[in-house]
């Protein structure tokens, strides 16, 4: 590879390893696909620091001097494992068979910019608001309930959420919106059952995937990602309880 080819091929690199840390891939992932790429490319030493906000890349190609880029991962991504497995089957046919450094580029592009129908979403956070409120024992009547506020939820995570400066500040709002309208139903139709309602709603919010991951990236030794993901991931569900609590207060007397 030409110097320039190789500064391409290395931007390339780096936005793929940024596209699987925000659709919510472990560190170790992350590091691993990179340098998988890097050598099925014929890179002498490939170095990957993948952290919670960035990522750097030193590449040493044969006869070149060693190239470094830097990625500033300055907002998460939400986890979308339909994303994470397409750029997983992506990085296993480079790896198989590397094309051109073009070629790489056009294929990840069109793995990025082909995003599912949003209504799919929507559905799905429908079905597991209504199911996990029948889970812990609401009837039928909750879980359409919980249906309908997975609904508000839905369309706040997608039309809101960039409008905040952080996913903290987010969680706090939608979980004390969400748990005001459970609670003011719950009000007007007393045959139905706030607690129940509410389990099934904050399981759209609660940041397991996050946590699970950051208790992963520390038993594989990524100490300092794992910590900050465990650190995140604690914040983010003291916020949602927040809001809940938020929402019991100013709608007190029709608590469960």
């Amino acid at each position: 590879m030409q110097e320039k080819e190789i500064s391409r091929f290395l931007r390339v690199l780096i936005r793929m390893g940024g596209a699987l840390k925000n659709c919510g891939a472990e560190v170790y992932r992350v590091e691993d696909t990179l340098n998988r790429i890097a050598k099925a490319y014929g890179a002498q030493e490939a170095n990957v620091l993948v952290i919670t906000s960035s990522i750097v890349v030193t590449l040493t190609m044969p006869e070149n001097e060693p190239l470094t880029q830097t990625l500033r991962l300055r907002k998460g991504g939400s986890t979308d494992l339909l994303l994470l497995e397409q750029l997983n089957a992506l990085s296993r046919k480079i790896c198989a068979a590397p094309p051109s450094v073009q070629e790489f580029e056009r294929r990840l592009d069109e793995v990025l910019h082909n995003r599912p129908d949003p209504r799919l979403f929507l559905l799905g956070s429908i079905l597991g608001a209504g199911a996990s409120t029948v889970f812990f024992g609401g009837t039928l009547a909750d879980a359409a309930l919980a249906g309908c506020i997975a609904v508000l939820i839905c369309l706040m995570q997608q039309k809101l959420a960039g409008f905040f400066m952080n996913q903290i500040e987010f969680q706090f709002v939608a979980s004390f919106i969400g748990g005001a309208a459970v609670f003011l139903m719950c009000e007007l139709l007393p045959m139905l059952h706030a607690d129940k309602v509410i389990i099934g709603d904050i399981m759209l919010l609660i940041p397991g995937m996050m946590l699970t991951n950051s208790i992963s990236d520390i038993l594989l030794g990524d100490v300092i990602s794992g910590s900050i993901r465990l650190i995140e991931a604690v914040m983010l569900a003291a916020s949602l309880a927040l809001g809940i609590m938020a929402a019991i207060i100013l709608m007190q007397g029709v608590i469960f």
